[in-house]
């Protein structure tokens, strides 16, 4: 009866439904590995809820998720045993990190121990094709050395944004991060530092880069041009921010404009970045990145 059953699907063109056990291994592999690294996980999600410069960090999950999902399908081979090399060396440094309290760096094992994996179960060759949604996925990794380089922006910032106000016309002084005008004092904080538009742009421009064709030394000048792309946007950002306080008041200024001016000037940096790709070329989506 199985017999003829089959017969009848193969007749009609029904696809044979995968086995369950296809997918029981993936599965119970994934589900130990997130058991394993645990504390790591908790870890990375406590940071993207908390901390503003890595709230896009469940974003790069999504999107390593789909690549692996795209190319996982066609990426089987032979078990190599680079990949348990791979998978130990993760390991140690992920058991390194519970003991200095250094999560960032389990994060890095983690990262580690899933290439290794994929190479000990379907070979170097499977690891080659899923490279992208590998190193992806440590761009969701909050390092601490980013958020040190807050203030030196925050300096940088105020210096450049009060040049450009006086040459409007506003009579502006800076001092460290605090701009003086007529009528306020402001003081360039974190949040006005630029370093979350750098962050988040920089994920953006791998991501662009990864999907668009063009040469390797296009796609690095468009990657490249990310950190001067989101600094530019928010000095002017800034400056902007000091013409509005300096005519209607700091309260008012950051009441009604704070917001909403870092939306508009983040777009128009990401804008000035697909400006610069499409001038080099590098304007077209390659064919392997859909389904």
């Amino acid at each position: 009866m199985s017999q003829k059953a089959d017969r009848g699907d193969r007749a009609e063109g029904i696809a044979p439904r995968a086995p369950l056990s296809r997918f029981l291994l993936p599965g119970a592999t994934a589900l130990l590995t997130l058991l394993l690294f645990f504390p790591v996980v908790r870890w990375l999600i406590h940071q993207w809820l908390t901390n503003d410069y890595y709230s896009h960090g469940p974003l790069v999950v999504v999107i390593s998720a789909y690549f692996f999902w795209l190319y996982g399908k066609k990426a089987r081979g032979n078990p190599s045993n680079v990949g348990a090399a791979l998978v130990a060396a993760g390991l140690l440094l992920y058991l390194w990190s519970l003991l200095q309290s250094a999560y960032y760096i389990g994060a890095i094992g983690f990262v580690l121990f899933l290439a290794g994996l994929i190479a000990f179960l379907w070979g170097l060759e499977a690891l080659k094709k899923l490279w992208f949604p590998v190193v992806f996925l440590l761009l969701m990794i909050p390092f601490p050395f980013v958020e040190r380089a807050s203030y030196p922006l925050q300096k940088l910032t105020g210096i450049y944004a009060t040049h450009l106000a006086r040459l409007i016309g506003i009579d502006a002084t800076v001092s460290g991060a605090q701009v003086s005008l007529p009528k306020a004092h402001l003081v360039v904080g974190a949040q006005c530092s630029g370093l979350r538009s750098i962050v988040a742009m920089l994920t953006l421009s791998v991501l662009f880069v990864y999907i668009v064709e063009g040469s390797l030394w296009k796609k690095l000048i468009v990657l490249l041009s990310a950190f001067p792309a989101a600094i530019a946007g928010n000095i002017l950002r800034v400056a902007s921010l000091l013409f509005v306080a300096n005519i209607w008041g700091a309260d008012r200024g950051f009441e009604y404009y704070h917001d909403y001016s870092g939306i508009v000037f983040f777009v128009s940096a990401l804008i000035l970045l697909f400006v610069i790709a499409g001038a080099l070329g590098c304007n077209k989506f390659r064919d392997d990145i859909y389904p």
